[in-house]
C-alpha cells in the first residue's frame, strides 16, 4: 500500500512565497510521474505542474515563472516552490502520483489529502 501526505501549505501575503512537499511512503520500487494540481472553492481541480521519472517537468501557464517542481527520489518526495504567489493562487493543493510497487510492474496511482494555500491581498 502507497501514501502520499502533502506538507507546507499556509497562509501568506500576495508576493510571497511557500515550498510544498508530498512524502510517498509504503511499498515503493519507484516512482514514475508525480505532480500537482489545485481546486479553488466553486472551480474545477486544475493541473499546475508534473514532473516525470526522467525528470521532465512541465507546468500550467498561470504558474510558469513563479513556480518550480523538483523531486528527490532518495526520499521518495516531490517539492513545489511557488514564489511571487497571487490571492488567485489560492486554492487546495494535491500531489498525485503513479508508483512502481513491485518487479512485476504492478503500478499504483492515487492522491494525496490536500493542503491549503491561501494568498491575502
Amino acid at each position: 500500500q502507497v501514501q502520499l501526505v502533502e506538507f507546507g501549505g499556509g497562509l501568506v501575503q500576495a508576493g510571497g512565497s511557500l515550498r510544498l512537499s508530498c512524502a510517498a511512503s509504503g511499498s515503493i520500487l519507484s516512482i514514475n510521474d508525480m505532480g500537482w494540481y489545485r481546486q479553488a472553492p466553486g472551480k474545477q481541480r486544475e493541473f499546475v505542474a508534473g514532473v516525470t521519472g526522467a525528470d521532465s517537468t512541465n507546468y500550467a501557464d498561470s504558474v510558469k515563472g513563479r513556480f518550480t517542481i523538483s523531486k528527490d527520489n532518495a526520499k521518495n518526495t516531490m517539492y513545489l516552490q511557488m514564489n511571487s504567489l497571487k490571492p488567485e493562487d489560492t486554492a487546495l493543493y494535491y500531489c498525485n502520483a503513479e508508483i512502481r510497487t513491485d518487479s512485476y510492474g504492478t503500478t499504483w496511482f492515487g492522491w494525496g489529502q490536500g493542503t491549503q494555500v491561501t494568498v491575502s491581498s
